[in-house]
This record gives C-alpha cells, sequence and structure tokens, in this order.
C-alpha cells in the first residue's frame, strides 16, 4: 500500500528476526474516508493489536440540541446519519411527541414510514457499494447508486432537499407530498428493485467476494449483545431484534414484513442481511402506498404546530399564535424521555429532559454505530490488514452518529 494511505509510526525489532510495525490506517486512508483513524500493530500482514480514534467528525450536537428550540434542532439530525436523514427526522421528533404526549394524524406517519424506508434503502445501498469500492470493486456502486438517484428526486420533490431534508416536523411534517407521490415513489421501488437484483448478480455469489467476507469479522450471537450492538450489525448475528417489530412506531404494526438473520455473525451474513432488508424495506413502500389514507399532515395544536399561512395573513390571532411559536418555540412539560426507531444502522435513541422552557435542559443521542465500531479491535486482532478494510465497510461505521 502506498506511504501516503498507511503511515508508518515505528518500527520494533523482535526476537528471532521478526520486526512490528504501527501505522495509522486513516483518517487519509480511502477506506475510513477521512473521519475515522486506527492504529495497528502490525507483524507482517497480521493485526497483533490495535487502536481505534474516533472523534474526527465530533462537532458537539448535543450540546448543540441544549441550545436549540425543540424545532430548530430538526436539521442537525440530518447530519448524523446522513446517509439516510429521513429515518434521523423521525427519531427526534418522536422523542419529542412523546414528551409531548401527542400522536400524529396517520396520512403524516404513512408518509413517514415510506421516507424512512426509502431511508433504509440509500444507507444500505452506499453501505454495500462503498464497501466493495474500498476493495477494488467499482461496478456495483455505479450500478446500484441509480436506485439512490430515484429516491432523491423523489425526497427533492416532497422538500426541495436530496440529501439533509429536514422534511420531517414535530407533530407531522413540513408540508403534504406532491401530486405525483406515488408516481414517484413506484419509479423508485422499480429502480430499487432492479438495482438489487443487478447487485446480486454481480455481489452474492462472486468467488472473489465471498473470499474476502466469508468466515472474516466474526462476531457471535452473545459477543455481540454483550457489546450493545444493535440492526443489521446484530441481526448479521442472529438476534431478530427489529424495533419495527418488537416495539411499533408509526403504525409499523400494520404492516406485513420479515426480519432476516445471519447464523455465522461475519461479513457476509451482514451482507446478505442488508440485502433482504432491502426487500423488505420495499414491501413496507408498497403497502404503505396501496392505503395512504387522507388528511391532514400535522397536528391541529396551536402550541405545536405553525398555523397556516392563509390565516397568518389573514387574522390577527393567528399572525400572534404564528410569532409567539417561533420566538418561544414549543414548551413541553417538565420531564424526561427516551424516544428511539430503527434507523439504518439499527436503534437510535433520543434522551431528552425538559424542565419546561424552550430549550431542553439536556439531549443525549445513542447512536447505533458507536457501540458497534468498540468491537472493531476484537473482530479483526489476528487477522490480515485487508481484513480490517473489509470488516470496518461492512459494519457501516457513520462518523456523523458515531462522534456526534
Amino acid at each position: 500500500m502506498a506511504q501516503q494511505q498507511l503511515d508508518i509510526v515505528e518500527q520494533v525489532q523482535l526476537d528471532g528476526g521478526r520486526r512490528q510495525l504501527t501505522i495509522n490506517m486513516g483518517p487519509q486512508h480511502p477506506s475510513t474516508h477521512g473521519v475515522l483513524r486506527v492504529v495497528l500493530e502490525l507483524q507482517g500482514e497480521t493485526v497483533t493489536g490495535i487502536d481505534v480514534v474516533p472523534g474526527y467528525l465530533h462537532r458537539g450536537v448535543e450540546k448543540i440540541g441544549e441550545n436549540r428550540r425543540y424545532h430548530q434542532f430538526m436539521p442537525y439530525t440530518d447530519r448524523n446519519d446522513y446517509l439516510a436523514a429521513p429515518s434521523n427526522n423521525l427519531g427526534w421528533a418522536l422523542a419529542v411527541e412523546k414528551l409531548l404526549g401527542i400522536s400524529v394524524p396517520p396520512r403524516a406517519d404513512a408518509i413517514r414510514v415510506i421516507l424512512s424506508e426509502f431511508s433504509r434503502l440509500m444507507d444500505h445501498i452506499i453501505c454495500i457499494g462503498a464497501n466493495l469500492v474500498d476493495l477494488g470493486g467499482i461496478t456495483p456502486m455505479f450500478v446500484m447508486f441509480r436506485a439512490r438517484e430515484a429516491i432523491y428526486e423523489l425526497l427533492d420533490a416532497c422538500c426541495g432537499a436530496r440529501l439533509t431534508v429536514s422534511y420531517v416536523r414535530i407533530g407531522g411534517l413540513a408540508a403534504d407530498v406532491p401530486d405525483d407521490f406515488e408516481a414517484l415513489c413506484k419509479n423508485a421501488i422499480k429502480q430499487c428493485d432492479e438495482a438489487i437484483k443487478d447487485g446480486e448478480k454481480l455481489i452474492t455469489r462472486n468467488p472473489i467476494f465471498i473470499n474476502r467476507f466469508k468466515d472474516v469479522g466474526v462476531m457471535p450471537k452473545a459477543d455481540a449483545l454483550s457489546w450493545g450492538w444493535v440492526g443489521p450489525a446484530l441481526r448479521g448475528s442472529g438476534v431478530a431484534y427489529d424495533i419495527r417489530k418488537d416495539h411499533p412506531y408509526s403504525g409499523y404494526e400494520q404492516y406485513d414484513f420479515d426480519v432476516p438473520v445471519g447464523t455465522t455473525g461475519d461479513n457476509y451474513d451482514r451482507y446478505l442481511v442488508r440485502m433482504e432488508e432491502m426487500r423488505q424495506s420495499l414491501r413496507i413502500v408498497e403497502q404503505a402506498l396501496t392505503k395512504l389514507p387522507k388528511g391532514e399532515i400535522i397536528v391541529d395544536d396551536r402550541k405545536v404546530a405553525l398555523p397556516r399561512k392563509s390565516e397568518v395573513y389573514s387574522n390577527i390571532e393567528s399572525l400572534m399564535n404564528h410569532f409567539k411559536l417561533v420566538y418561544d418555540g414549543i414548551l413541553p412539560p417538565a420531564g424526561e424521555v427516551y424516544g428511539y426507531n430503527e434507523g439504518a444502522n439499527g436503534e437510535q435513541g433520543f434522551y431528552v429532559v425538559s424542565d419546561g422552557r424552550k430549550y431542553p435542559w439536556r439531549v443525549k443521542l445513542r447512536p447505533p454505530c458507536f457501540a458497534i465500531y468498540q468491537a472493531f479491535p476484537q473482530m479483526i486482532k489476528g487477522c490480515l490488514l485487508a481484513d480490517a478494510v473489509a470488516t470496518i465497510g461492512g459494519l457501516n461505521v457513520i462518523a456523523g452518529e458515531l462522534d456526534r
């Protein structure tokens, strides 16, 4: 590997003429994408010691949340798992709605579910595609990314943004979906279905891919639970825990879908789980579209939701209501809640403490990546250096939620 990719920190001569190298893999190394640093001790190509160094993308988002009104914090949640922004918006909204004790209209729930499942697809496409690019296989990324573009077009039509959308609002959504929403969804479903099939043909039975992923980065079920793993990583180790099934929210109990699990807990199992999860997400989206209800897209509560613009421009009460809600923000009762949902990487939680004022007294994020990444040293110690690159991509470490 090039010197600029693996920075040699130290060389030590061991007994028997062996050499031990201490090297930096990242943050410049391509597989760490500029935001992770891994210090490795190597004897030849074998990893004998490892120290992970997160924090390169830390921006103090929890402290920011404590200095923003509840609705102002929504755009910051986009930047956690920036590959699946709508599901982050939903997690924050669910936590604050739990604190307020409100329920959103059925139409808003259904649209939230549709966009959250498309978020999962976007995330998994990048996880699988970028992992293969790190290993030298660029074609699957090009083939599968077309489906992500179709989802971008859908999000753009809904809210005018593609990547960081801030479309969800506390109590519902920022606006109703466009008239061609169903057509855009069906096009995205078609593109995603084709991408999954093409990806399978290129990847699943490819002998080079199998050799790089099979029996590499193994995490047994008991260890995965001990580390606090969640999401596809945990399900790859054989634990069928999915918040959408075990603790349904946003009406997930009315949708029929399966929770795929692995058997070995290696990189290959985690890949298979993500591929099947994408199919199940398409099942959920199709069901939600079929029974998409009519009606309002945000609660009719003037302490939570802004009045319509037509009312603000036509009567003084709505104008004053708009001013007070923007200036003072949402004022939930004093208390504390933990709201959570099944993000693309697993359980993403928001612990919120309110003292009754316009700013949260305490905000704490529970990102799925943090617990998953802590197990990385255990997984690759004794493995080859090349296995470290394959494993870190297979875990889908998103630095935005890892570092916060």
